[in-house]
Protein backbone atom coordinates (compact mmCIF):
# COMPACT_ATOMS: atom_id res chain seq x y z
CA UNK A 1 0.00 0.00 0.00
CA UNK A 2 2.75 2.09 0.95
CA UNK A 3 4.23 1.74 -2.25
CA UNK A 4 1.16 2.70 -4.43
CA UNK A 5 0.46 5.51 -2.86
CA UNK A 6 3.85 6.71 -3.62
CA UNK A 7 3.85 5.73 -7.12
CA UNK A 8 0.49 7.76 -7.40
CA UNK A 9 2.02 10.58 -5.51
CA UNK A 10 5.03 10.78 -8.70
CA UNK A 11 2.30 10.85 -11.02
CA UNK A 12 0.78 13.07 -9.90
CA UNK A 13 4.11 15.68 -9.81
CA UNK A 14 4.48 14.59 -12.85
CA UNK A 15 1.48 15.40 -14.14
CA UNK A 16 1.83 18.92 -13.03
CA UNK A 17 5.14 18.96 -14.03
CA UNK A 18 3.51 19.19 -17.52
CA UNK A 19 0.70 21.20 -17.42
CA UNK A 20 3.08 23.39 -16.01
CA UNK A 21 5.05 23.42 -18.87
CA UNK A 22 2.23 23.53 -21.63
CA UNK A 23 0.91 26.95 -19.94
CA UNK A 24 4.22 28.58 -20.27
CA UNK A 25 4.11 31.65 -22.57
CA UNK A 26 6.77 31.36 -25.27
CA UNK A 27 7.92 34.70 -24.89
CA UNK A 28 8.08 33.68 -20.82
CA UNK A 29 6.27 36.78 -20.19
CA UNK A 30 3.78 36.83 -17.03
CA UNK A 31 0.24 36.55 -17.51
CA UNK A 32 -1.34 39.69 -15.67
CA UNK A 33 -4.69 38.03 -15.19
CA UNK A 34 -3.42 35.47 -12.93
CA UNK A 35 -2.16 38.31 -10.84
CA UNK A 36 -4.39 40.09 -8.12
CA UNK A 37 -3.92 43.88 -6.79
CA UNK A 38 -5.53 46.21 -3.89
CA UNK A 39 -6.27 49.36 -5.49
CA UNK A 40 -7.83 52.53 -3.41
CA UNK A 41 -10.00 54.79 -4.97
CA UNK A 42 -10.86 57.72 -3.05
CA UNK A 43 -12.88 60.67 -3.61
CA UNK A 44 -13.10 64.28 -1.77
CA UNK A 45 -17.31 64.38 -2.18
CA UNK A 46 -19.46 62.82 -4.30
CA UNK A 47 -20.91 64.38 -7.55
CA UNK A 48 -21.55 63.42 -11.09
CA UNK A 49 -18.04 64.31 -12.79
CA UNK A 50 -16.39 62.64 -10.05
CA UNK A 51 -18.52 59.55 -10.12
CA UNK A 52 -18.03 59.35 -13.41
CA UNK A 53 -14.34 59.33 -13.62
CA UNK A 54 -13.75 56.73 -10.96
CA UNK A 55 -16.74 54.35 -13.17
CA UNK A 56 -14.02 55.18 -16.15
CA UNK A 57 -10.87 54.01 -14.00
CA UNK A 58 -12.58 50.73 -13.12
CA UNK A 59 -14.00 50.11 -16.66
CA UNK A 60 -10.15 50.31 -17.98
CA UNK A 61 -8.99 47.99 -15.28
CA UNK A 62 -11.71 45.89 -16.16
CA UNK A 63 -11.09 45.51 -20.10
CA UNK A 64 -7.75 44.88 -19.38
CA UNK A 65 -8.84 41.77 -17.17
CA UNK A 66 -6.86 42.33 -13.78
CA UNK A 67 -7.85 40.63 -10.61
CA UNK A 68 -8.37 43.96 -8.43
CA UNK A 69 -10.13 44.48 -5.02
CA UNK A 70 -11.12 48.35 -4.29
CA UNK A 71 -11.08 49.59 -1.15
CA UNK A 72 -13.42 53.13 -1.44
CA UNK A 73 -12.96 56.09 0.31
CA UNK A 74 -15.00 58.87 0.36
CA UNK A 75 -13.86 62.36 2.29
CA UNK A 76 -17.30 64.07 2.38
CA UNK A 77 -15.73 67.23 1.81
CA UNK A 78 -13.89 67.07 5.17
CA UNK A 79 -10.33 67.69 5.14
CA UNK A 80 -9.91 65.65 8.41
CA UNK A 81 -10.83 62.64 6.92
CA UNK A 82 -9.00 63.52 3.96
CA UNK A 83 -6.00 62.62 6.82
CA UNK A 84 -7.33 60.33 8.05
CA UNK A 85 -7.60 58.04 5.04
CA UNK A 86 -4.40 58.76 3.70
CA UNK A 87 -2.84 58.07 6.79
CA UNK A 88 -4.44 54.80 7.07
CA UNK A 89 -3.56 53.81 3.43
CA UNK A 90 -0.10 54.48 4.11
CA UNK A 91 0.24 51.61 6.15
CA UNK A 92 -2.08 49.79 4.36
CA UNK A 93 -1.24 46.74 1.44
CA UNK A 94 -2.62 48.81 -1.32
CA UNK A 95 -0.90 48.46 -4.39
CA UNK A 96 -2.01 51.75 -5.64
CA UNK A 97 -3.88 54.66 -4.33
CA UNK A 98 -6.32 57.35 -6.54
CA UNK A 99 -7.00 60.40 -5.79
CA UNK A 100 -10.31 61.96 -7.07
CA UNK A 101 -10.11 65.69 -6.91
CA UNK A 102 -7.55 68.27 -5.83
CA UNK A 103 -7.73 67.92 -2.05
CA UNK A 104 -8.19 64.29 -1.90
CA UNK A 105 -4.84 63.78 -4.13
CA UNK A 106 -3.16 66.27 -2.03
CA UNK A 107 -3.80 64.48 0.97
CA UNK A 108 -2.18 61.02 -0.37
CA UNK A 109 0.65 62.74 -1.79
CA UNK A 110 1.22 64.40 1.58
CA UNK A 111 0.91 61.03 3.40
CA UNK A 112 2.26 58.09 1.38
CA UNK A 113 5.92 58.27 -0.56
CA UNK A 114 6.15 54.46 -0.98
CA UNK A 115 3.40 53.48 -3.13
CA UNK A 116 2.40 54.68 -6.44
CA UNK A 117 -0.43 57.29 -6.88
CA UNK A 118 -2.77 58.64 -9.46
CA UNK A 119 -4.88 61.38 -9.76
CA UNK A 120 -7.64 62.64 -11.79
CA UNK A 121 -10.33 65.57 -11.87
CA UNK A 122 -7.55 67.84 -10.42
CA UNK A 123 -7.06 70.79 -12.19
CA UNK A 124 -3.38 72.25 -11.97
CA UNK A 125 -1.10 69.25 -10.66
CA UNK A 126 1.65 71.60 -10.40
CA UNK A 127 -0.08 74.70 -8.64
CA UNK A 128 -1.71 71.92 -6.35
CA UNK A 129 1.93 70.69 -5.31
CA UNK A 130 1.51 66.81 -6.70
CA UNK A 131 4.20 67.23 -9.26
CA UNK A 132 7.15 68.87 -10.31
CA UNK A 133 6.19 69.52 -13.71
CA UNK A 134 3.61 67.89 -16.34
CA UNK A 135 6.07 66.38 -18.53
CA UNK A 136 8.12 65.35 -15.80
CA UNK A 137 6.37 64.12 -12.17
CA UNK A 138 9.59 63.54 -10.67
CA UNK A 139 8.10 61.08 -7.45
CA UNK A 140 5.37 58.68 -7.02
CA UNK A 141 3.00 60.63 -8.22
CA UNK A 142 0.55 61.45 -11.75
CA UNK A 143 -2.48 61.10 -13.04
CA UNK A 144 -4.82 63.48 -15.45
CA UNK A 145 -5.93 67.00 -15.69
CA UNK A 146 -9.04 68.52 -16.31
CA UNK A 147 -7.98 71.93 -16.56
CA UNK A 148 -11.08 73.69 -17.97
CA UNK A 149 -10.75 75.81 -21.57
CA UNK A 150 -11.99 79.24 -19.60
CA UNK A 151 -11.46 81.32 -22.49
CA UNK A 152 -13.24 78.87 -25.06
CA UNK A 153 -15.78 78.68 -22.25
CA UNK A 154 -16.38 82.51 -21.93
CA UNK A 155 -16.31 83.10 -25.22
CA UNK A 156 -19.67 80.45 -25.31
CA UNK A 157 -20.95 83.10 -22.88
CA UNK A 158 -20.56 86.11 -25.16
CA UNK A 159 -21.81 83.83 -28.15
CA UNK A 160 -24.87 83.52 -26.46
CA UNK A 161 -25.29 87.23 -25.06
CA UNK A 162 -23.03 89.56 -26.56
CA UNK A 163 -23.99 91.94 -24.28
CA UNK A 164 -22.98 90.45 -21.31
CA UNK A 165 -20.91 92.75 -19.18
CA UNK A 166 -20.77 91.19 -15.45
CA UNK A 167 -20.21 87.51 -14.91
CA UNK A 168 -20.37 85.93 -11.45
CA UNK A 169 -18.55 83.05 -10.14
CA UNK A 170 -19.31 81.10 -7.12
CA UNK A 171 -16.61 79.31 -5.45
CA UNK A 172 -14.52 77.85 -2.42
CA UNK A 173 -11.77 79.55 -1.82
CA UNK A 174 -10.21 76.97 -0.02
CA UNK A 175 -9.72 74.77 -2.97
CA UNK A 176 -6.79 75.52 -4.71
CA UNK A 177 -8.11 74.19 -7.90
CA UNK A 178 -11.09 76.45 -8.00
CA UNK A 179 -8.65 80.05 -7.45
CA UNK A 180 -6.52 78.35 -10.28
CA UNK A 181 -9.84 78.57 -12.60
CA UNK A 182 -11.55 81.45 -11.60
CA UNK A 183 -8.00 83.44 -11.86
CA UNK A 184 -7.93 81.87 -15.30
CA UNK A 185 -11.73 83.48 -15.50
CA UNK A 186 -10.33 87.28 -14.82
CA UNK A 187 -7.72 87.25 -17.18
CA UNK A 188 -9.85 86.64 -19.77
CA UNK A 189 -12.51 88.13 -19.06
CA UNK A 190 -10.12 91.57 -18.83
CA UNK A 191 -9.56 90.91 -22.56
CA UNK A 192 -12.62 91.00 -23.49
CA UNK A 193 -13.60 93.97 -20.96
CA UNK A 194 -15.97 91.64 -18.66
CA UNK A 195 -15.99 91.76 -15.10
CA UNK A 196 -15.89 89.08 -12.56
CA UNK A 197 -18.23 89.54 -9.53
CA UNK A 198 -16.48 86.80 -7.11
CA UNK A 199 -19.03 85.14 -4.54
CA UNK A 200 -17.13 82.82 -1.91
CA UNK A 201 -18.10 79.83 0.48
CA UNK A 202 -16.75 77.56 2.76
CA UNK A 203 -19.79 74.77 2.79
CA UNK A 204 -22.15 73.49 0.63
CA UNK A 205 -25.29 75.17 3.18
CA UNK A 206 -23.34 79.13 2.06
CA UNK A 207 -23.82 78.45 -1.92
CA UNK A 208 -27.47 79.39 -2.56
CA UNK A 209 -27.12 82.96 -0.86
CA UNK A 210 -23.72 83.10 -2.51
CA UNK A 211 -25.20 82.92 -5.67
CA UNK A 212 -28.59 85.02 -5.16
CA UNK A 213 -26.58 87.59 -3.56
CA UNK A 214 -24.46 88.16 -7.67
CA UNK A 215 -25.81 90.87 -9.76
CA UNK A 216 -24.86 89.57 -13.12
CA UNK A 217 -25.58 88.51 -16.27
CA UNK A 218 -24.56 85.17 -16.40
CA UNK A 219 -22.97 82.62 -13.17
CA UNK A 220 -19.71 80.44 -13.79
CA UNK A 221 -19.31 77.58 -11.57
CA UNK A 222 -15.89 76.18 -11.98
CA UNK A 223 -15.36 72.70 -11.25
CA UNK A 224 -15.28 72.99 -7.55
CA UNK A 225 -16.01 70.82 -5.47
CA UNK A 226 -18.17 72.22 -2.87
CA UNK A 227 -20.52 74.32 -5.40
CA UNK A 228 -20.76 71.27 -7.90
CA UNK A 229 -22.10 69.28 -4.69
CA UNK A 230 -25.37 71.98 -3.99
CA UNK A 231 -25.49 72.88 -7.85
CA UNK A 232 -29.31 72.67 -7.51
CA UNK A 233 -29.05 75.42 -5.59
CA UNK A 234 -27.11 77.75 -8.30
CA UNK A 235 -29.77 76.74 -11.00
CA UNK A 236 -32.63 78.07 -8.87
CA UNK A 237 -31.26 81.07 -8.17
CA UNK A 238 -30.72 81.11 -12.18
CA UNK A 239 -33.82 79.92 -13.10
CA UNK A 240 -35.55 82.44 -10.66
CA UNK A 241 -33.60 85.35 -11.52
CA UNK A 242 -33.45 84.64 -15.71
CA UNK A 243 -29.84 84.46 -14.99
CA UNK A 244 -27.66 81.72 -17.33
CA UNK A 245 -25.80 79.24 -15.30
CA UNK A 246 -22.80 78.14 -17.10
CA UNK A 247 -20.87 75.20 -15.24
CA UNK A 248 -17.66 74.10 -16.29
CA UNK A 249 -18.61 70.63 -16.94
CA UNK A 250 -20.89 69.17 -18.90
CA UNK A 251 -22.82 66.98 -16.37
CA UNK A 252 -23.87 69.95 -14.84
CA UNK A 253 -25.35 71.27 -17.73
CA UNK A 254 -27.37 68.02 -17.64
CA UNK A 255 -28.29 68.83 -14.00
CA UNK A 256 -29.54 72.19 -15.15
CA UNK A 257 -27.01 74.31 -16.41
CA UNK A 258 -27.33 75.94 -19.46
CA UNK A 259 -24.17 75.44 -21.66
CA UNK A 260 -20.81 74.56 -21.51
CA UNK A 261 -17.56 73.76 -23.24
CA UNK A 262 -16.16 70.58 -20.99
CA UNK A 263 -14.53 67.45 -20.79
CA UNK A 264 -15.73 63.46 -20.54
CA UNK A 265 -15.05 62.48 -17.09
CA UNK A 266 -16.24 59.08 -18.18
CA UNK A 267 -13.21 59.13 -20.04
CA UNK A 268 -10.76 60.46 -18.22
CA UNK A 269 -11.03 58.34 -15.49
CA UNK A 270 -10.41 55.90 -18.26
CA UNK A 271 -7.05 57.36 -18.97
CA UNK A 272 -6.23 57.25 -15.80
CA UNK A 273 -7.24 53.74 -15.37
CA UNK A 274 -5.02 53.00 -18.33
CA UNK A 275 -2.31 54.72 -16.53
CA UNK A 276 -2.94 52.45 -13.72
CA UNK A 277 -2.36 49.07 -16.07
CA UNK A 278 1.05 50.47 -17.23
CA UNK A 279 1.74 50.59 -13.06
CA UNK A 280 0.89 47.59 -12.39
CA UNK A 281 1.48 45.52 -15.05
CA UNK A 282 3.84 46.85 -17.10
CA UNK A 283 6.53 48.23 -13.86
CA UNK A 284 6.03 52.15 -15.05
CA UNK A 285 7.79 54.18 -12.79
CA UNK A 286 4.78 57.44 -11.76
CA UNK A 287 7.91 59.91 -11.54
CA UNK A 288 8.90 59.49 -15.03
CA UNK A 289 4.88 60.04 -16.55
CA UNK A 290 3.86 62.50 -17.94
CA UNK A 291 0.53 63.74 -16.58
CA UNK A 292 -2.32 63.46 -19.26
CA UNK A 293 -5.56 65.05 -20.16
CA UNK A 294 -8.03 65.51 -23.02
CA UNK A 295 -6.95 67.55 -26.38
CA UNK A 296 -11.08 68.46 -27.36
CA UNK A 297 -13.33 69.67 -24.99
CA UNK A 298 -17.13 69.04 -26.36
CA UNK A 299 -20.12 71.38 -26.50
CA UNK A 300 -23.06 70.61 -23.92
CA UNK A 301 -26.14 72.11 -24.09
CA UNK A 302 -29.38 72.59 -21.81
CA UNK A 303 -32.40 73.29 -24.00
CA UNK A 304 -34.50 72.85 -20.69
CA UNK A 305 -32.55 74.80 -19.06
CA UNK A 306 -32.43 77.61 -21.78
CA UNK A 307 -35.98 77.84 -21.70
CA UNK A 308 -36.46 78.36 -17.83
CA UNK A 309 -33.43 81.01 -17.75
CA UNK A 310 -34.96 82.79 -20.80
CA UNK A 311 -32.49 82.27 -22.82
CA UNK A 312 -32.22 81.78 -26.87
CA UNK A 313 -29.44 79.94 -28.25
CA UNK A 314 -28.26 80.62 -31.46
CA UNK A 315 -28.62 78.51 -34.34
CA UNK A 316 -24.84 78.34 -34.73
CA UNK A 317 -24.35 77.10 -31.68
CA UNK A 318 -26.76 74.56 -31.96
CA UNK A 319 -25.42 73.07 -34.82
CA UNK A 320 -21.84 72.74 -33.00
CA UNK A 321 -23.45 70.27 -30.43
CA UNK A 322 -23.77 66.93 -30.80
CA UNK A 323 -27.48 65.06 -30.01
CA UNK A 324 -26.00 62.95 -27.38
CA UNK A 325 -24.68 66.00 -25.85
CA UNK A 326 -28.02 67.96 -25.51
CA UNK A 327 -30.40 67.65 -22.64
CA UNK A 328 -33.99 68.32 -24.00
Amino acid sequence: MKRTRSLAATLACAALALAACGSDDSDGGTDSSSESYNVAVTQIVTHDSLDQSIAGFKQALEDEGLDVTYDDQNANNDQTVVASIAGTLASSDTDLALGVGTPMAQGLAQSIADKPILFTAVTDPVDAGLVESLEAPGANVTGTTDANPVEEQLDLIVEIDPDVARVGVVYNSGEANSAVQVQWLKDAAAERDIEVVESTVSNTAEVQQAANSLGVDAIYVPTDNTVISAFDSVVQVGESKGIPVYPAEGDSVAKGGLATYGLNYFDLGYQTGEMAVKILVDGEDPATMAVETQNEPVLYLNLGAAERMGVDIPQDVLDRADEENITE
